[in-house]
């Protein structure tokens, strides 16, 4: 039985770009496998937060998101990687077997090292930047996942992953299933609001639950050009259609297409897409605000899935104490 491993970065308020690029699809995806674990990757987000309260507000938003959008709670294990102490008792082990010469290769390292120039190469680097591939092998290597979704620029970590469970397996005998990575080439990625990358740090992003009338104005915000009512609009290099396009059926497109093609206003076509994607939210947000003003019912599920999590975690680690030779003197 395949095994498929999602991780979600508790960064930030969830944004319409994640749920078209990662929330819908790996929901889709969760319903081909019958087992599923889907984590939020709050430890790793320590790396580049230190905002206790952000940190937990975010893990809450972003929970309460993947649940309001329907992920299936009964067939996915949703769990914190920060209830799962066997993560880190595995992250150290493997930072026994792994080259520092293999990190130094991490392409979120380089960057960060290429960044400082002339001067002192690790500057402003911590070591939980430097040692991420580690404790992502362990989220992954823990429950011997067979396919994990990660985006293109992410493909690196899973022939990591691989390379640290290649070298523990040569160690100490086969222990580790060498994970594959699903990486969606049709997965749209939406532009922001200005036609740069959607990002925080741009502030070009539109709140996965935005109320109406904020959804509304933002939608207003898309960048367009000056072509009048009644010019023919191209779809191609229109941000405004790269919209459609992520809230529409290939059916309905056709429809879009043809009014772009006869020149209907900006101002029409902008109300048109916000009642296209209003229509798809608005019981999401119904769903979203109700689990909000109840976190307590958040954190009811997110138990459920970890009591089931720390089950199979705890004979993995089991497992490898064993193999590494940690295990009780009487035996």
């Amino acid at each position: 039985m395949s095994i498929l491993l999602t991780g979600i970065t508790t960064s930030g308020t969830p944004h319409i770009g994640n749920y078209i690029g990662a929330i819908k699809p790996s929901i889709e995806q969760s319903k081909n496998f019958k087992n599923n674990f889907l984590f939020l990757a709050d430890y790793h987000s320590l790396i580049k937060n230190q905002d206790p309260e952000l940190t937990y507000k975010s893990s809450l938003e972003i929970a309460a998101a993947w649940i309001a959008c329907g992920i299936d709670t009964k067939k996915v294990n949703f769990y914190r990687q920060s209830s799962i102490p066997q993560i880190l008792e595995l992250s150290w082990i493997l930072n026994a077997v792994t080259p520092k010469g293999l990190l130094n290769r991490a392409h979120a390292y380089k960057a960060a090292v290429d960044l400082n120039e002339n001067t002192d190469p690790d500057k402003g680097i911590n070591a939980g930047l430097f040692n991420y591939p580690i404790l992502m092998s362990a989220d992954i290597l823990l429950f011997d996942a067979d396919f994990v979704p990660v985006g293109s620029d992410q493909k690196q970590h899973i022939e990591m992953t691989r390379d640290i469970a290649g070298r523990f397996n040569n160690t100490y005998g086969n222990t580790f299933t060498l994970p594959e990575p699903i990486i969606s080439e049709n997965t749209p990625l939406l532009s922001g609001l200005d036609g740069r990358k959607m990002s925080k740090s741009y502030n070009n992003f539109i709140k996965l639950f935005s109320s109406e009338n904020e959804l509304r104005k933002l939608i207003n915000q898309i960048v367009t050009d000056s072509l009048l009512p009644g010019e023919e609009k191209d779809t191609k290099s229109s941000i405004l259609f790269e919209y459609f396009k992520a809230f529409t059926k290939d059916s309905k497109l056709k429809d879009i297409k043809r009014l772009f093609k006869e020149g209907m206003g900006w101002g029409d076509l902008k109300k048109m897409l916000f009642e296209i994607i209003n229509q798809e939210l608005s019981p999401l947000r119904q769903k979203y605000d109700e689990l909000m003003n109840s976190p307590e019912s958040v954190e009811e599920i997110l138990i459920e899935g970890e009591k089931k999590a720390i089950i199979q975690a705890e004979i993995k680690i089991k497992e490898v104490r064993e193999k590494v030779g940690i295990k009780p003197l009487h035996g």
